[in-house]
């Protein structure tokens, strides 16, 4: 067939750029309510040959009102009359059911009761309209639980550990799922409204004075989404339309509809509910979970057009606005160009750097932890290219793994020492202060800041919070109970692990969950923070230790395996600062030495370092004998002064070219 029969473009005409375009979108689902009391409903039921409003409004008789068809699945309806605080259902036809806006704002209720209509406005502060964000290159990102973060477990409480949290450095606050969950415990992942911000922890209003309080303070707002399930209680999606797909699964459920018949329609629910917390609630960056769950095999990804649309609101808002990919295949796709058939995503995981360094610090080989018995090795290669596994054979999944990433910028991998997941998916919730020392910790702690990545903490690591994390659930169904506890029990059979688990629908589970800040007042907690604030001092202050950087030009291995030596260069545009960092993995003392320094062209041939960290000093509670305040050379020696020092097990030193920046006094 010739190009320039009809519906095919003649080759002569130009042809679209590589990157995808927005797709072009139709009105969002919802109700959507006016100060002149009118509210129009939007509905998409295609499984419906008719539907209902049923309204419930106080002093009132309820009322049933017949939504309009209007095409492909909709209905609608504008209705006067309507207040703030109105509650309504959908009857659905012929089947009879009551259902809740499979888009809903509101569920004061929960997940089984109506939805509320709300007034979305919102009276936003001149600093708040005045914010525009901040690179993501400089992103310190710390991740919270809002119902155990604080007693209160409330969006307005989490507010007042802002100030805190700014004094120790964070630029960035990631928030669990909030999207309406049954019961009032759960870590969000079972969500059932997507547009719905938990009723128990405050809601529409209380989430976005969270979103402003942080704006206030130069924190950037980050919310975890969760686009590839949907939990089991109160999932009412598949009596109004084909939202799932039984030709993929999840580990959690059901697969959502992303490239089957009618996936047009369900990609757009979810694009207007990425484009509603980037517009409506004003946030900086989307944490996509599990994106390795999301089943696509259309030619034109679901994550590809999500970054399109909500790109182009980016350039409308006058803000940048990030997509961070959670995902364990390290696959660089998701962060490449779309123009090279990337996804053009802005950040992803890399589990690697978690699971080589927990290994270091706790020798545990079971289970994933299997790939990573060199642990040393492996953040070698993390430090020079983002993945320990980028094509290589893993053990574990006994095939091999990954793509290679080294040519990217090192800011598009997000690294942790802990996070809800590799805490909470233990059996028993133990963070790494129990699992380690002192020592190890602030290896931990200094390993993840003082990287080239994008660094995240989880909440309570500051201060090495004891407190387990364990997994929480308050379902209504005692079938689903049980399942979930079932399923816990099969989950850990792969790690060796007791199946005298923690109860995860009992209360006391959750209440164990919760951290307590008053521990960074009390030692070790105290010296943990002193010690967190001075190495996010340093990342922030250092040029060579900064967010933004490239990849370490040196990254060596002793040869015992256990001391890793790294060399970081930054500032200007010929990165002409410097600093050397040793790390010691191993439980045991370890010589340290320097290669021989050429000169940089840009400085003189004699040169000297300042002593900027020793983790093992006094100062923070540790056993070393305590290092030379500067080192000084000429280029191609070997005696740096060094020789004959031993860096202690389980320690960090750094030495860097910036006498303004040297050690600082806590």
């Amino acid at each position: 067939m010739r190009d320039s029969s009809p519906g095919f473009p003649s080759r002569s005409r130009p042809r679209p750029p590589l990157t995808p375009c927005a797709p072009v979108l139709g009105p969002a689902p919802g109700a959507f309510w006016t100060p002149d009391r009118r509210c129009e409903f939007r509905v998409w039921a295609p499984r419906s040959q008719a539907v209902a409003l049923k309204l419930i409004q106080p002093g009132r008789d309820d009322r049933l009102i017949d939504l309009q068809a209007v095409g492909l699945g909709w209905f609608a309806l504008e209705l006067e009359e309507v207040d703030p605080g109105d509650r309504y259902l959908f009857r659905l036809s012929p089947s009879g059911l009551e259902r809740p806006d499979p888009a809903s704002v509101h569920q004061p209720l929960g997940v089984h009761g109506p939805s509320e209509v709300i007034d979305r406005r919102f009276s936003w502060s001149e600093a708040e309209q005045r914010w525009r964000g901040i690179p993501l290159a400089h992103y310190v990102i710390l991740e919270l639980h809002v119902g155990t973060f604080t007693p209160e477990g409330t969006f307005d409480a989490a507010i007042s550990q802002l100030d805190r949290l700014v004094d120790l450095g964070i630029t960035a606050v990631e928030l669990m799922p909030v999207a309406q969950f049954p019961g009032e415990r759960n870590w969000g992942y079972d969500g059932v409204y997507p547009f719905a911000p938990q009723s128990s922890y405050g809601g529409v209003e209380g989430l976005k004075r969270f979103v402003q309080a942080c704006h206030e303070r130069g924190l950037a707002a980050i919310l975890d989404v969760v686009y590839n399930h949907l939990g089991p209680e109160g999932n009412y999606l598949r009596d109004f339309g084909s939202y799932f797909t039984d030709r993929y699964h999840t580990p959690w459920g059901d697969a959502i509809n992303f490239d089957g018949p009618d996936s047009d329609t369900v990609r757009e629910y979810f694009y207007h509910n990425a484009l509603m917390w980037q517009t409506e609630y004003r946030f900086d960056a989307l944490r996509l979970d599990a994106v390795h769950a999301i089943a696509d095999l259309s030619a034109s990804p679901f994550l590809a057009e999500l970054k399109a649309v909500t790109a182009a609101r980016a350039t409308e808002l006058g803000r940048p606005f990030y997509l961070i990919a959670e995902s364990d295949q390290n696959d660089s796709r998701l962060i490449r160009p779309a123009s090279v058939s990337g996804m053009g995503l802005d950040a992803v995981w890399s589990d690697d750097f978690h699971h080589a360094l927990h290994v270091a610090l706790t020798g545990e080989t079971s289970g994933y932890y299997a790939d990573f018995t060199a642990p040393g090795a492996c953040l070698q290669r993390i430090w020079s290219g983002g993945f320990a596994y980028d094509g290589e054979y893993s053990p574990y999944r006994k095939r091999r793994h990954g793509n290679p990433a080294h040519d990217l910028e090192p800011f598009r991998f997000v690294v942790c020492s802990q996070n809800h997941d590799q805490v909470g998916n233990r059996a028993f919730g133990e963070r790494l202060s129990v699992l380690t020392d002192l020592e190890g910790q602030k290896l931990a702690l200094a390993a993840t800041l003082l990287s080239p990545f994008t660094p995240l903490l989880f909440m309570g690591e500051e201060y090495g919070e004891d407190n387990p994390f364990l997994y929480f659930v308050s379902h209504g169904d005692p079938d689903l109970v049980e399942q979930v506890r079932q399923g816990r029990r099969n989950e850990f059979a792969r790690f060796s692990w007791s199946d005298d688990i923690p109860d995860p629908q009992a209360f006391e589970t959750f209440e164990r969950s919760r951290p307590d800040p008053s521990k960074g007042l009390q030692e070790p907690g105290a010296t943990l923070v002193r010690f967190t604030r001075e190495v996010l001092r340093l990342r922030r202050d250092h040029p060579a230790l900064r967010g933004g950087n490239p990849f370490p030009d040196r990254v060596d291995l002793d040869e015992t395996g256990k001391v890793l030596r790294v060399h970081r260069r930054g500032g200007g545009s010929n990165g002409s600062a410097s600093a050397w960092l040793w790390f010691n993995l191993g439980d045991q003392p370890a010589a340290l030495e320097l290669p021989p320094l050429d000169s940089n062209p840009t400085m003189t041939p004699n040169w000297h370092f300042h002593l900027l960290l020793d983790s093992s000093a006094g100062t923070w509670n540790g056993p070393g004998p305590g290092f030379p305040a500067r080192l000084d050379g000429t280029a191609g020696t070997t005696d740096q002064g060094l020789t004959g020092l031993r860096l202690p097990s389980r320690a960090v030193l750094v030495y860097g070219q910036d006498e303004a920046l040297g050690s600082v006094s806590p």
